[in-house]
């Protein structure tokens, strides 16, 4: 068997992954820093709002969060191996910005396609909130417990039901993504 096309697919993966990610090689003068961060911080609302509008039991668990991380665009992509990277802002229960957020994974296994989705994170505790800014880059899967809650779920998912420390839900996606992948988000504060 020729590993020649199973390098070319490794080779593709790389550099999809390059291209989707969060980080910039260029320097960003401070003026268009703030004005990204402006329209990240506007994308985040309209996307938890979206979010809301179409799920009762995301919006309760909301009112009674500690936090809410939203990514409001996510790109993923892969070919055997692919990689997914956005940005996010940290709002506290009131609706302020408590930090800016990118996430970040790399995935293996039989996968081919592109999506892009925005991702919503209710954390529940000032805990969770204390564990992901104290972490070295956050990995979802480690440390407090996560429900990854689909619509049907969310509909069911109340503040008297609600027993984890964080729920996440994933929402809005466009594009094609097919097949069975292992991943693991890891999520890093943004400096100020």
């Amino acid at each position: 068997m020729s590993l020649k096309p199973l390098r070319i697919a490794a080779l593709l993966s790389t550099l999809l992954v390059a291209a989707c990610s969060t980080t910039a090689f260029t320097t960003a003068s401070p003026t268009s820093d703030a004005a990204a961060r402006v329209q990240l911080e506007q994308e985040a609302r309209m996307a938890l709002k979206s979010l809301y509008a179409n799920s009762t039991g995301a919006k309760q668990l909301g009112a009674n969060a500690a936090g809410v991380l939203v990514f409001p665009s996510i790109v993923k992509g892969g070919l055997l191996i692919g990689g997914e990277g956005g940005k996010g802002v940290l709002f506290s229960g009131d609706g302020r910005v408590l930090g800016y957020y990118s996430v970040g994974s790399v995935s293996w296994g039989l996968q081919a396609g592109a999506q892009n989705f925005s991702e919503a994170m209710i954390l529940m505790t000032p805990d969770a909130i204390r564990n992901l800014n104290t972490a070295d880059g956050w990995a979802v899967g480690v440390g407090p417990s996560v429900v990854v809650a689909d619509s049907g779920m969310a509909r069911d998912i109340t503040t008297t039901t609600a027993q984890s420390d964080i729920y996440a839900f994933i929402y809005g996606q466009s594009g094609l993504m097919a097949g069975l992948g292992v991943q693991g988000q890891k999520i890093t504060r943004l400096s100020n």
